[in-house]
């Protein structure tokens, strides 16, 4: 097997690490340049002024809270005397709300420290998993250890218990929300009763009081709302982007051997279309970013595969991608159709890889073709 790139390396270190994997050449054609600018330097007055600003303690500040460990706790409810009065009354069934409203928000807090500390405790699970079988595959291991597919159902199974956690916040997101709802309904509530008839100074004192602890309680249930809405944010994002390393991970312990995190987490943006013809007019027409060679039985290509496409969308994020099964265009008939038919199962077979390692199907589009230059069946990528 050997697969041929075409893009020059500049810096020795890495015209090293690929002729290691596979006696790669390199061409900046096939890449495109990225543009850079000069950063702009801070003055010697600015900089020295933001020293002593970073060097100044911050004399009587409280310390904050780590994002995501918040506690929300209620501000309690004041006692008040009844007056006898009809207001009184009132105020005495509302104070009586409030503190039904406070048991609310305490059981809320409670589910999310529960949530919180159980999606903690397997996101560390999973990525002590993760890193002992990084460890081991950065060495190098046997294709398709024993040792390291137990550790990734583990690391799945820990990954899918934080994926569990998303239902639940969004569940007491809702109820939540509910609550809210509930909060300023009393707090409008509390200040209506200001206009009513038949209070005496006492009724209006606790009054007062009240809207205030109504208030604040509102407060603390519209932080947790947002703090909710962050954490169910963040999780969804972290539980995408692990489930794609993960994947691609399989493929590295079915190799043996470290390729890298996944690619879906380096592609953004929208590709260009297919060229006008379809991918097979490109063969003889533009140089490919890399031509695989199906020489031999059970070619491992995936390593190399990988650390090219990774280059190309570390130059180019909304890169997309053309796949073409090519054939040899000699023998009869019969034979190149035959030969055409494997080329394009070998297409495929690298089409599901780059899928494996994290690409999304929508970036690649995938044709066949002959050439007389072909001496074996190849599978030629371009970028577009």
């Amino acid at each position: 097997m050997r697969i041929s790139y075409g893009f020059m390396c500049r810096s020795v270190a890495l015209t090293v690490a690929l002729a290691v994997i596979g006696g790669c050449s390199f061409s900046e054609d096939a890449l495109w340049p990225s543009s850079s600018g000069e950063e702009a330097q801070p003055s010697a007055e600015g900089a020295s002024g933001t020293a002593q600003a970073a060097a100044a303690p911050s004399s009587g500040a409280s310390p904050l809270n780590s994002l995501g460990t918040t506690t929300f706790e209620s501000p309690g409810v004041s006692f008040g005397q009844p007056t006898g009065t009809v207001v009184g009354e009132k105020v005495q069934n509302l104070r009586g709300d409030l503190e039904r409203l406070q048991g609310l928000l305490a059981r809320h807090n409670d589910a999310l420290q529960t949530q919180r500390t159980g999606a903690r405790s397997s996101a560390g699970n999973y990525h002590a998993l993760v890193g002992a079988m990084n460890a081991r595959l950065q060495v190098g291991t046997t294709p398709g250890n024993p040792e390291l597919v137990a550790q990734w159902n583990q690391a799945q199974s820990e990954l899918q218990q934080v994926g569990a956690s998303i239902a639940s916040l969004n569940t007491l997101a809702n109820e939540s929300a509910a609550t809210a709802g509930l909060a300023s309904f009393l707090l409008d509530s509390t200040r209506a009763t200001f206009d009513l008839r038949g209070a005496v100074d006492e009724d209006h004192r606790q009054l007062a009081v009240l809207e205030d602890e109504v208030s604040k309680t509102t407060i603390v249930l519209d932080r947790l709302l947002n703090e909710l809405t962050d954490d169910i944010s963040r999780t969804q994002n972290y539980f995408a982007s692990e489930r794609l390393n993960l994947t691609s991970m399989q493929v590295a312990i079915d190799n043996g051997e470290f390729i890298g995190g996944s690619l879906g987490n380096r592609a953004f943006g929208i590709p260009d279309p297919p060229p006008v013809g379809g991918a097979a007019a490109l063969v003889g027409q533009r140089q490919p970013l890399a031509v695989i060679r199906f020489d031999e039985p059970n070619v491992n290509f995936e390593p190399a595969l990988f650390t090219v496409v990774n280059a190309a969308l570390e130059r180019r994020p909304n890169a997309g991608f053309d796949l073409v099964a090519v054939t040899p265009a000699v023998g009869d008939p019969a034979k190149v159709a035959l030969e055409t038919n494997r080329a394009r199962r070998n297409a495929e077979l690298v089409l599901r890889s780059l899928v494996n390692m994290g690409l999304q199907p929508d970036r690649m589009s995938l044709a066949a073709t002959s050439s007389p230059d072909a001496q074996v069946n190849e599978v030629h990528l371009y970028v577009r």
